[in-house]
């Protein structure tokens, strides 16, 4: 009996002795990042093939995405006027690709049609000397719905050379928790950094701000010369996950270091890459948003890379991005990084305009109703328009941002919900026909500047057809229909997946992307059945 129980003594220390030896330790030294000792605390599942470079997950998924209803029609006569902020962002489109890439839909509510019509490049045209962005407008019949109008407002940032772009002060705030230990999260986000620093010149600096149980600084600011380079790729190679997530440690640090390298009149910017899985220090989305919203008066903007699947947190990387003066993409493979950090890197990093805004004023003469078609999460009231103080979109140079509004003609027969006739207040007049169906204000500031500056442009409909319309119009159209139909959307009329493969073959396509788009919408049909 002895020997039995000596035996069993043994093998349990030889037990105990192997899983100390694989325990994970914590890779920076206490100069630099003080360990938290703590295991992530993510939960262990099942592995099932990958896909497209996912492994799927089988026993959890706790992915997070705000439900936002979508918007309904107006009444022209109660409702004249549509206000809301443009929005740059691309996360959605790219994120719902990995959904079909893995072979099922989308959750209804990571779908952002706005988001999908702004992932592509369309021919806008540049905007004249004195202004950051132009203003273009096209009319045509509703594919979904022929009996309507369907409007696009289409905004064109000015392109800058290289030599036009002023220097950056780059702060890479880097998540390397545990939950970060994955081939899509921090192996990815290092390849796509080294995508970024090869594309920074001798003017630009970068520092790296990591985070985990706690925050520490891997990489003072560093300008990027040629001999800089190989120790910036290397501070970013070092980097390994472990621990929990304190994400507002390392936001307080990385504005804090940005701020020190303050360039005025320069691209002064932090660069969050994250599943946005914070679980330690500040972890509330509403405090976290508060944070960032202080942070942002000290001129300093904020991009929010996503990365990874199953504890994706779109919710509070996107409002984070919002507050922050800046723009949320989401990185599902090292073409996105290329796309985003390299092809469109002056987009993507470099503001041109801020705290844009569109008001839309409706003509009860010539329009029943409207509908704006997406930008749920954007809307604005009316008076937070010429309100100077009201957070609004950015605009980084060369970038296109499209918005869609369906619209009722008047004499249609169309119901919206009314109110009982006002009993202080007489009916508002209504002027003559004057042929003008709308008018498009829009506000912006210069990236430093307080003041708003107004552009207006007067809208008439020239009575095109469908076919008569620009293939830009015919694809974003394609889009928007596509993403009803992955919302099933209420108002998605006659819909088809047939109708948004007819209208995607239009415009130029010079990188692909519209081929892609066809390929998901193909898959999205057979993944429909």
């Amino acid at each position: 009996m002895k020997k039995i129980m000596s035996l069993a003594l043994i093998v349990l220390a030889a037990v105990f002795f192997t899983a100390g030896c694989h325990a994970k330790k914590s890779v920076y030294s206490e100069s630099v990042m003080t360990s938290s000792g703590a295991d992530s605390g993510a939960m262990k599942t099942m592995a099932a093939p990958s896909v497209a470079g996912y492994t799927a997950k089988t026993d959890f998924n706790t992915e997070a995405y705000e439900h936002l209803p979508e918007s309904n029609f107006q009444d022209v006569i109660q409702h004249p006027l549509s206000t809301f902020s443009i929005d740059v962002d691309t996360a959605s489109y790219a994120n719902i690709r990995r959904f079909l890439r893995q072979g099922t839909l989308p959750p209804k509510d990571a779908v952002r049609i706005e988001e999908m019509i702004n992932y592509f490049d369309y021919d806008y045209p540049e905007p004249e000397a004195n202004t950051p962005f132009s203003v273009s407008t096209e009319i045509g019949i509703c594919p979904w719905k022929p009996e309507h109008k369907l409007f696009r407002i289409a905004l064109k940032g000015k392109t800058l050379k290289e030599n036009e772009t002023p220097p950056s002060n780059l702060v890479f705030l880097i998540d390397v928790s545990g939950s970060m230990d994955e081939p899509n999260k921090l192996p990815l986000i290092k390849k796509s950094m080294k995508l970024l620093v090869q594309k920074l010149g001798n003017k630009d600096q970068v520092a790296i701000v990591v985070y985990a149980g706690a925050s520490g600084l891997a990489l003072a600011s560093t300008r990027c010369t040629s001999e800089n380079k190989s120790e910036i790729i290397s501070a970013l190679e070092s980097l390994k996950p472990g621990g929990s997530t304190q994400g507002s440690a390392g936001i307080e640090l990385a504005y804090k270091i940005a701020k020190e390298n303050f360039i005025t009149g320069g691209n002064n910017r932090v660069i969050l890459a994250t599943d946005g899985d914070f679980n330690v220090g500040v972890t509330n989305q509403g405090d976290l948003v508060r944070l960032i919203e202080e942070k942002a008066k000290s001129r300093i903007f904020l991009t929010v890379l996503g990365f990874g699947a199953y504890n994706l947190k779109d919710s509070t990387m996107k409002k984070l991005a919002d507050t922050g003066n800046g723009n949320y993409g989401y990185i599902d493979n090292i073409m996105e990084a290329q796309k985003m950090l390299a092809d469109d890197l002056r987009s993507t990093l470099f503001t041109i305009a801020k705290d844009v805004k569109i008001q839309v004023e409706f003509n009860p003469a010539e329009i029943k109703a409207y509908r704006l078609v997406g930008y749920e999460s954007r809307l604005l009231k009316a008076e937070e328009f010429n309100d100077d103080k009201k957070d609004a979109g950015e605009i980084g140079a060369g970038h296109r941002v499209t918005a869609l509004y369906e619209i009722v003609p008047k004499g249609q027969k169309f119901e919206t919900p009314s109110v009982d006739p006002l009993k202080y207040q007489k009916a508002k007049e209504v002027v003559q026909a004057t042929g003008e169906l709308l008018t498009v204000k829009l506000r912006y500031k210069e990236p430093d500047g307080d003041t708003s500056k107004l552009i207006s442009v007067a809208v008439k409909d020239a009575g095109k057809r469908l076919e008569d319309m620009s293939g830009d119009f015919r694809f974003a159209a394609a889009v928007a229909e596509f993403g009803m139909i992955l919302r099933d959307s209420a108002h998605k009329g006659s819909s088809d997946y047939k109708s948004v493969l007819d209208l995607a073959q239009s415009g130029k396509d010079r990188y692909g992307y519209r081929a892609e788009f066809i390929s998901l919408v193909k898959n999205a049909e057979v993944l429909g059945r």
